[in-house]
């Protein structure tokens, strides 16, 4: 009896896994990775475009963008996944159509910011705007949207790290499918059976609460330094990839490794020092950019209208109301000798 109250105990001590990912409405899946990454876009364009039209630009302008940012970086972070977790679609046994499969999750976040990049700086040149005052706008949106996007590999039991035996330890239990049985992710928990390294570290709930504590950080910075030229961009990889590279070495999914070390770790170290030396060299282009700068060049701004020429009606009404030394002045004039006609 000791032994089943002990065991109760450590269970009720760690945090339960979804006993599913995957809803059906009909033929129609519902998932909650997809769900959890359309949540994060809206919130990247809400902020950001809240942060755009503080600076000065003009409303409606991040949506434009992310017209085109958000397929691009769509596009962008399935083939980072891809191309560096090939062996998880390519070789033997295995199905490369499944490579297309989005929505069973595996969004590389670097290739989603690199293609992504392509897109808004495609979107900022039709409208006239510099892409890096742009990237500043976006930048807190986008590591809060990465926040809400860890809660779909909550749902989905995946990139979690070793055994623990810490209160915060996550359980993950074993999913079935009767259709498919090779096919956990879209299977549910039944009698919560636990898997066998179940507690683990969740390390996406580490990066959910790191990149939240980096959005915090990226805007208290520009507020009190005025940051400006793409630095709370650079500020944002550089907090980021600070705590993605202690993160990455916790988890234990399947990746490949250079030197020994995983791929994302290697990317990280890159890209936290690129986005040092960027953020030091931004500085010497002077202040923010100035609100003028980031005015969609196809939108007229108020203060540029010509004024309107007064009419004779406004003219006559504007003498009337004219000070009086105005009307003797008019009044004078009027009175003068004329000129002498030469015929007389």
């Amino acid at each position: 009896m000791a032994d089943v109250n002990t065991a109760s105990a450590a269970f009720l001590a760690t945090i339960p896994s979804p006993d599913q990912g995957v809803w059906h409405i009909g033929p129609v899946p519902i998932r909650a990775y997809a769900l959890c990454i359309i949540a994060g876009i809206i919130v990247a364009i809400w902020l950001g475009e809240r942060r755009w039209v503080n600076r000065g630009g003009t409303k409606g302008t991040v949506i434009d963008v992310a017209v085109f940012a958000v397929p691009f970086g769509l596009v962008g972070g399935r083939l980072y996944h891809v191309i560096t977790d090939n062996q998880l679609y390519f070789g033997e046994g295995k199905n490369p159509l499944n490579a297309l499969k989005i929505w069973d999750g595996g969004l590389g976040i670097w290739g989603a910011i690199a293609l992504g990049a392509v897109g808004a700086l495609i979107a900022c040149r039709r409208r006239g705007i510099p892409l890096p005052a742009m990237a500043d706008a976006l930048a807190p949106g986008i590591v809060i949207a990465q926040a809400i996007g860890r809660l779909g590999n909550y749902f989905n039991q995946e990139l979690y790290g070793a055994h623990t035996d810490l209160p915060w330890g996550l359980e993950i239990y074993q999913r079935y499918n009767p259709t498919n049985p090779d096919d956990f992710l879209n299977g549910v928990a039944l009698g919560h059976v636990p898997l066998p390294d179940s507690p683990v570290h969740p390390t996406f709930l580490y990066e959910l609460i790191w990149n939240l504590g980096v959005a915090l950080l990226i805007i208290w910075a520009d507020k009190k330094f005025r940051l400006g030229h793409g630095r709370v961009f650079a500020l944002y990889v550089a907090g980021y990839t600070a705590g993605r590279f202690w993160i990455e070495m916790m988890r234990t999914d399947t990746a490949n490794h250079i030197l020994g070390l995983r791929v994302n770790v290697w990317t990280s170290i890159l890209l936290f020092v690129a986005a040092i030396v960027y953020f030091v060299l931004a500085a010497k282009r002077g202040p923010r950019e100035a609100p003028e700068t980031l005015w969609s060049k196809d939108v007229p701004r108020e203060d540029d209208a010509s004024p309107a020429e007064p009419s004779t009606e406004e003219t006559h009404a504007d003498v009337a109301a004219a000070p009086d030394t105005v009307r003797d002045s008019a009044a004078d004039k009027a009175t003068e000798d004329p000129k002498p006609d030469p015929e007389k």
